[in-house]
């Protein structure tokens, strides 16, 4: 069964809102080497509408200009790209497919297909709490920034969950962000009441 691995830039009020406005200054090798460690850990990325949509803007343009990050363009161009949208979606980056179906049985045969690479989500917050309210999400990585918001979408909405956690490993970054890996856990007995 392949993994579902999902990673997010949060603050440390919770917000995943639009990173690209507040995360760079924080970005380094450390942080780069734990988001492509995601990204070719993977053969299928899972994407929600609008991560999708700002993706297939921004990644095709950067891989015909031929700029540094070219090669990670071009990789994700040649990665599958499945889409969760109730709408019907016209593709013009490549390797795009639509989610089709029941979202939980389109998930559980995602994870059924023979490969020895995993299944990556990345943003996507609505696709990420539907994954986690199926029990259907198997890692969940955040890079949690030094910062406070304030305002914007958060994780978790209020009402959402519980969905009981373990950390499996944790890594501070020297600009102070800390990678925390997250797997499902058993409610603990009592745990509830309390």
């Amino acid at each position: 069964m392949r993994k579902i691995t999902a990673g997010l830039f949060i603050s440390l009020d919770g917000v995943v809102a639009e990173p690209h406005t507040w995360h760079f200054p924080y970005y380094n090798d450390e942080m780069g080497a734990a988001v492509m460690g995601d990204v070719h850990g993977c053969d299928t990325f899972l994407f929600g509408r609008t991560t999708y949509d700002a993706f297939a803007e921004a990644w095709p343009a950067r891989e015909l200009a031929g700029g540094e990050d070219a090669g990670l363009a071009k990789d994700f161009g040649d990665t599958r790209k499945v889409v969760v949208s109730s709408r019907k979606l016209d593709f013009t980056w490549r390797n795009s497919e639509r989610l089709q179906g029941d979202f939980v049985a389109a998930i559980e045969a995602l994870k059924a297909e023979d490969s020895r690479k995993g299944i990556s989500v990345t943003g996507s917050v609505s696709v990420v709490r539907q994954l986690l309210a199926a029990g259907l999400l198997d890692e969940l990585r955040l890079l949690v920034h030094p910062i406070v918001l304030g305002q914007g979408l958060r994780l978790f909405a209020e009402g959402e969950g519980p969905y009981p956690l373990k950390l499996v490993t944790s890594q501070t970054f020297r600009t102070g962000v800390m990678h925390l890996l997250y797997a499902p856990a058993e409610v603990a007995e009592g745990a509830a009441a309390e």
